[in-house]
């Protein structure tokens, strides 16, 4: 099982990663709109959960998988994926130089100053931003950050497919 966690979370952690590589190296990080193509990115990386999962049941188990292995199948791959994923946004922080804190920071003040918010409110998100800023800089913070964005997707994705495939009337093995 050991094998199937390895071969398939790194599959899932190069189509995550790689295009998160190019696309911030390409455009230094200013996508309109990144956040979609990123999940977007996770959902497509993490099928191969489905279909490792689907895959053991049918080939290596005879068709019948119970729904806490599948689902821990379904977690193994996903926490692989999310290493490869944390070690893709470092890789794309450290080729860019990007400062994703000020950038970040800078759309909260001048969404702020878009509603109309007070002197006050405005300085609380940049004091906020600058506190972001300090914990940012801590690998010990920053790396777990950045796992979360992933994980519970991953957890999702693993859950739905663990239910799904431990019902062996659902996309039965064929039968040669």
């Amino acid at each position: 099982m050991l094998r199937i966690i390895a071969l398939y979370g790194t599959i899932a952690g190069l189509i995550v990663g790689v295009p998160m590589v190019v696309t911030m190296v390409l455009t230094t990080g200013e996508i309109p709109h990144s956040y979609i193509i990123g999940y977007t990115t996770m959902l497509v990386a993490l099928s191969a959960v489905f279909v490792a999962i689907k895959r053991h049941r049918d080939i290596d188990l005879g068709g019948v998988i119970g729904f806490w292995p599948a689902l821990g199948l379904g977690l193994g791959i996903s926490v692989v994926a999310g290493i490869f994923y944390v070690l893709a946004w470092e890789l794309s922080l450290a080729v860019t130089h990007m400062d994703f804190v000020a950038s970040y920071a800078q759309m909260l003040i001048a969404q702020e100053k878009a509603k109309g918010a007070s002197a006050a409110a405005i300085a609380k998100v940049t004091a906020d931003m600058q506190q972001l800023k300090v914990e940012y800089a801590n690998p010990l913070y920053r790396l777990p950050m950045t796992f979360i964005e992933i994980f519970p997707v991953g957890v999702l994705v693993s859950v739905v497919s663990a239910g799904l495939l431990c019902n062996r009337r659902f996309l039965p093995a064929r039968r040669n």
